[in-house]
């Protein structure tokens, strides 16, 4: 061996290939998903997400919607996760059926605000004086057209139970599962909302 051979340093041969880690399968996600594993969780929204909300999106035409409902659903399904059952389904079409309920609540929700607006327009129509009712109603009902549409969702629903169906706060939590110091919140803040935006408007009539 020569003195150039004996000072350079010995090649080590690298390896060709390395294994690569395979993805988890839908089974094993299901499963990981169902014994609380968050990780899998969001692997179960990078997987579905986008067919949650391409779903919500068709049925309700509107992209925020679609993201409060794409949101919902996977709050929904964590919730409730105890109650998936491979043998009665892949775990994209347990959540696809949780999709279209909440595509109905959404559309039943937006039903709603539409006559609790109707409502609210007449009842302000109604009790303006009749020589200056017209501007009048107009300003206001555009006020609260706007205001009802513009509410959060929650308080959206708990005004809606409120006035449609004539629920105490007690039975809103039941049915929503919130708590009622929740339902209470939700409701004080959408009324002073809607009350605000009233006064706003009688001051906008006096400025006129």
């Amino acid at each position: 061996m020569t003195a150039r051979q004996a000072t350079q340093p010995t090649s080590r041969r690298m390896p060709l290939w390395a294994p690569v880690e395979e993805p988890p399968t839908e089974e094993e996600t299901a499963a990981a998903f169902v014994a609380g594993d968050e990780a899998a969780m969001a692997d179960v929204y990078r997987r579905w997400g986008s067919l949650v909300h391409t779903l919500a999106y068709r049925s309700l035409g509107d992209a925020r919607e679609a993201e409060d409902v794409t949101q919902v659903v996977f709050l929904a399904a964590w919730r409730g996760r105890a109650g998936f059952a491979p043998e009665r389904g892949s775990l994209p079409a347990w959540l696809t059926g949780i999709t279209r309920r909440k595509i109905a609540d959404a559309l039943s929700a937006r039903t709603r605000r539409a006559e609790l607006g109707a409502v609210a327009e007449a009842l302000l129509a109604s009790a303006l004086p009749e020589r200056d009712a017209q501007p009048d109603a107009v300003i206001d009902r555009g006020i609260v057209a706007r205001e009802l549409a513009g509410l959060p969702a929650p308080q959206r629903r708990v005004l809606s139970l409120t006035f449609y169906d004539d629920l105490t706060q007690q039975q809103i939590a039941e049915v929503t599962g919130w708590p009622l110091g929740t339902v209470k919140s939700h409701a004080r803040r959408g009324l002073h909302r809607l009350s605000r935006c009233l006064e706003d408007g009688e001051d906008f009539r006096r400025q006129a």
